[in-house]
């Protein structure tokens, strides 16, 4: 599009200068996406004639093939940055057709960029052109990056490992936000469409991010160690701890909704609320669940990754409005090298395959935004429905567009649901009902044992021992039947399998079973389902085999932990029929 030198064009407040590439509102300079600022320099420069869809995309993209989406979502973002309302309108819709710029336009020719601007304005800002990323500047004046403001990357230890966290924002609510897939901290802010999504969620809220361990900034674990769902909750708790947030608002996108939605439902205290953007709960097909890929399609993503990881992988689904704007492109394929290694990669996309968090779901008692996009091709719009079907008292959302990233397409739509959510949400709840595995224990010829030991009724030290190291808590025991809860099913079994052992030692037979699941919480006691259906568990075993609820099984993908298919069980009282799985 040649635009004769030196011309500009002002019309209502503001001022376009194709030749410097900049928007002047009056007050300030506007950032404008390159794509954005020739979709209005187009329009303006033809007010009042009409412009075909088809035009518009052949001259402002050229080359490359884009679909209608690509120009709409153009047009609304100039719409939104000029204020348009009805009663001041700059940009008319020409149904089927086209668009035409009807606000009245100026002409002024100033070629040698003459004193008004520099005098009004002192400093500059230049958009970066796309094809050489190099800065439009004019002979005189000085320049100022786009690029925003990177938070400070700090790191709290979790164990033995460094996790990295930005803060930003000094809202009156505290936002977690935790992406999917693999991260990196420093990328989230080198496209300017993550970084905007990110500084308007700042924009009301104390911003907490982070790269899960293995991925990112954070610090790089053997393939083994990737974290489970209960290390990310682990790590979530760790960073709170070190900005002193006790309560948050999650964020879960995509892969983070699973994660988001246990801890929601084990730590109900320091849990504000809970969205959920483009998320789901299993992502292997079933019959209970057949939107998820089936294992064909999913094995045929991991050759993806093991072949093609360094490029854009899986922007088709996740961006497929983006996927062939070449900048974009080249951010999404960095991003994801310097997120994750491709063995990271895969290893995380396969234990993510194992992830289901079903029975979780209806346990989760916090206020909860499910969003959706109507036409995301990556996660199914049935699986936000099927999400918020599941929790009580949920609010779900379904949008248009067809990106799986919120920061892609409409975004301001995303981020005002999360504001107006946030803005609706109370001050803490007393909560007497969470999220806990229930690990019950039956322990063989106990008098004897305790005859030998010279105790008079308290739990045995090596139980009290094992439960201290794996922070487990003790909240019944007599009768020869101990019960203790945990945060984390993984914990939960590495404990019951060290009891184990050291029952060995001392010659007692012991029977385990453990269950994943809600208890109400009086006082210290605790009662209800979860704890009813681990003592089943626990008498079905024949004293060798440590058993588990396929819950509990669900859960700890990636541990490293296996199991055999011990049998199907009914239960006295309990509905359905259960699958019981041995630890090996």
């Amino acid at each position: 599009m040649a635009t004769e030198q030196g011309r500009k064009y002002r019309f209502a407040q503001f001022e376009l200068d194709p030749a410097e590439r900049t928007l002047f509102d009056g007050q300030r300079f506007v950032s404008l996406a390159p794509k954005v600022f020739d979709t209005l320099l187009m329009l303006v420069e033809n007010q009042g004639r009409v412009l075909s869809k088809e035009r518009m995309l052949k001259e402002v993209w050229q080359d490359s093939f884009v679909e209608e989406n690509n120009l709409a979502q153009n047009i609304s973002l100039i719409r939104k940055m000029l204020s348009e309302t009805k009663s001041s309108r700059f940009i008319e819709t020409v149904p089927k057709f086209g668009y035409r710029f009807v606000a009245e336009v100026d002409t002024v020719q100033d070629p040698q960029f003459g004193p008004e601007i520099i005098e009004t304005t002192r400093a500059k800002v230049y958009l970066a052109d796309i094809e050489s990323s190099e800065l439009y500047a004019p002979t005189s004046g000085p320049a100022i990056s786009l690029a925003p403001i990177v938070p400070e990357t700090r790191y709290v230890q979790n164990g033995d490992v460094n996790i990295a966290y930005q803060v930003l924002g000094e809202g009156p609510i505290d936002i977690v936000f935790v992406m999917g897939w693999v991260s990196h901290l420093e990328y989230f802010w080198k496209h300017h469409l993550f970084a905007s999504f990110l500084e308007k969620l700042a924009s009301f809220s104390r911003l907490i991010l982070f790269d899960k361990r293995g991925t990112g900034l954070s610090d790089h674990v053997p393939l083994n160690q990737l974290p489970t769902l209960e290390q990310r909750m682990e790590d979530v708790h760790a960073v709170m701890d070190a900005v002193g947030s006790e309560r948050a608002m999650l964020i879960g996108i995509s892969e983070g909704g699973p994660m988001c939605s246990l801890f929601a439902a084990t730590y109900p205290e320091k849990t504000t609320g809970l969205v959920m953007i483009g998320t789901y709960a299993k992502r292997i097909w079933d019959e209970d669940y057949p939107w998820a890929p089936t294992e064909q399609q999913r094995e045929a993503f991991f050759d993806l990754i093991k072949h093609d990881w360094g490029g854009p992988v899986g922007i088709e689904e996740r961006a497929p409005s983006m996927a062939y704007d070449k900048d974009f492109r080249d951010w999404w394929a960095e991003y994801l090298r310097m997120g994750a290694s491709p063995g990271a990669a895969l290893a995380l996309t396969k234990m993510n395959a194992e992830i289901d968090v079903r029975p979780i779901l209806p346990s989760i008692r916090v206020p909860t935004l499910v969003i959706h996009r109507k036409g995301d091709t990556c996660l199914k719009v049935e699986e936000g429905r099927y999400v918020a079907s599941q929790i009580p008292e949920s609010t779900y959302v379904e949008l248009g567009g067809i990106d799986h990233l919120p920061f892609v397409g409409d975004q301001d739509e995303i981020i005002d649901e999360i504001r107006n959510f946030a803005s609706s949400l109370k001050s803490a709840d007393r909560f007497d009902r969470v999220l806990t595995t229930v690990m019950s224990i039956r322990l063989s010829d106990i008098e004897g044992f305790r005859r030998r030991k010279k105790l008079a009724g308290e739990t045995p030290e090596f139980i009290q021992r094992q439960l201290s190291a794996f922070k487990g808590r003790e909240v019944k025991y007599g009768n020869g039947e101990l019960l203790a809860v945990f945060d984390g099913p993984a914990r939960a079994i590495r404990c019951a399998q060290s009891i184990g052992r050291a029952a060995d030692q001392t010659g007692m037979t012991i029977k385990t079973g453990l269950h994943t699941g809600e208890c109400d919480v009086r006082d210290g006691h605790y009662t209800g389902f979860a704890v009813d259906l681990a003592r089943m568990i626990a008498n079905e075993s024949d004293g060798s085999s440590l058993l588990v609820s396929r819950t509990v099984k669900d859960l700890v993908a990636g541990s490293g932990l296996e199991f055999d298919e011990f049998g199907r069980r009914s239960f006295e009282n309990i509905d359905g029929e259960w699958r019981l799985f041995s630890v090996r």
